[in-house]
């Protein structure tokens, strides 16, 4: 039976590598076509590597732990001769004999395949894989240097992964305060001395995605905004929205709105977004993910509890489908359920808005109507925005315009 090798797919976008996490068979295990062998993690999610076709496993080259780039053999599979040549794996014809002449016969018409294995070959062990440039430091990788930083010392830190902010914690002994290597290296056999654990694939992608996001000149306004009618609505509800997802579709409502807002900076033009996706943040272990709830402008409350239900689920078991992992427009989160009243959230790198739904909390309130004060929930609104595209002001109505629509929930 011709073997066939078991590559590390391309799991996305931007994704180079992917960790194995969990192998889901051994050698000689008979497996079925699409049937799952190993679970691996990138910094995205868990995802699944599957059999092309029903064969035997034959020799596991994945180890547990590993990070392997994409294209990297993780296992082989005894296929039948036909499975091989609908995969496009054959073994090479035999050479044709010699004439007495010391002619080659004519040449047996091969089939057209985009690559041949020979089954008696043995694949060769030694994998790429991904080493890790921080070296067990917590900091993001792949930053670039700093002005006013000597190229042997830009060099150390891009060969780390560090950037001149994370020089903060050095003290310089050069000209002028400046960092000099002995600094440097002074200050990493100090951190040797620490504890330290590994940051995991999902830690590093969020410090990345900060680290750019901080770019950027962001701001933050906040609005007091009364619960009362969502509360009331949501227990009569089947099924019941989360408070986060009436905060999405009221967002999703006021940005089609007024486009503008969301869109982004190029040159001297406003590129106004195609579509109203919006996106929400769930807590994982060490990290957080964003799944997107696409045309959330086009779709009633009713109709996106369930998606958001499942959204949810599949995000805390780090399985969100690709079209759920690409980013929307804006981003909803809902820290009060940590009990925080009022925070600054961060907006994605390729988002301009994030909004926070602080935690609700009984307040008096004077009512015009009994001619006192009386007893509401109110909760903060808070966003977080690019100061380029929007304002204080355009930020502040934005806002306004989200708290207004939360008081007709029925319309949503």
């Amino acid at each position: 039976m011709p073997a066939i090798p078991i590559l590390l797919p391309q799991l996305g976008e931007s994704i180079a590598e992917a960790t194995v996490v969990k192998l889901l068979v051994n050698s000689g295990d008979k497996v079925q076509a699409d049937q799952d062998l190993m679970e691996v993690e990138t910094n995205k999610a868990t995802m699944g590597v599957i059999a092309p076709a029903s064969g035997v496993i034959g020799n596991i080259n994945a180890q547990v732990g590993t990070s392997y780039a994409v294209g990297a053999i993780l296992a082989t599979l005894e296929v039948s001769d036909e499975d091989a040549r609908t995969l496009g794996v054959t073994a090479p014809a035999p050479e044709p004999a010699r004439s007495s002449s010391g002619k080659r016969a004519s040449a047996a018409k091969k089939d057209v395949v985009h690559f041949a294995v020979n089954e008696n070959e043995t694949i060769y062990q030694k994998q790429p894989t991904v080493e890790p440039v921080v070296g067990g430091l917590p900091v993001p990788a792949g930053a670039a240097g700093a002005s006013y930083i000597s190229p042997r010392m830009r060099a150390r830190m891009t060969e780390l992964g560090l950037n001149a902010a994370d020089l903060a914690g050095v003290a310089g002994t050069g000209a002028g305060g400046r960092v000099t290597v002995e600094d440097f290296e002074q200050f990493l056999r100090t951190l040797e001395q620490h504890r330290m654990t590994p940051a995991s694939p999902m830690r590093m992608a969020v410090a990345d995605a900060m680290r750019r996001s901080c770019t950027r000149p962001l701001a933050t306004v906040g609005t007091p905004v009364m619960l009362d009618a969502m509360l009331a609505h949501r227990k009569k509800a089947n099924p019941k929205p989360g408070p986060a997802l009436y905060a999405i579709r009221a967002l999703a409502i006021a940005l089609a709105e007024n486009t503008a807002v969301a869109g982004r900076l190029v040159g001297n033009r406003i590129v106004h977004p195609m579509a109203i996706d919006i996106g929400f943040a769930v807590e994982v272990e060490d990290g957080v993910m964003v799944p997107t709830i696409r045309d959330a402008d086009q779709r009633k409350l009713s109709d996106m509890v369930t998606t958001y239900n499942e959204l949810v689920d599949l995000a805390r078991n780090r399985r969100l489908p690709r079209e759920a992992s690409k980013p929307g427009i804006a981003t909803v989160t809902n820290f009060g359920t940590f009990g925080i009243a009022w925070a600054t959230p961060i907006p994605l790198p390729e988002q301009n808005l994030v909004m926070g739904l602080g935690a609700g909390r009984k307040e008096p309130v004077w009512s015009e109507e009994v001619n006192q004060f009386i007893p509401v929930t109110m909760a903060e609104l808070t966003l977080s925005f690019d100061h380029r595209i929007l304002d204080g002001g355009g930020a502040g109505r934005l806002l306004q315009r989200v708290a207004q629509l939360l008081q007709t929930p029925e319309k949503l």
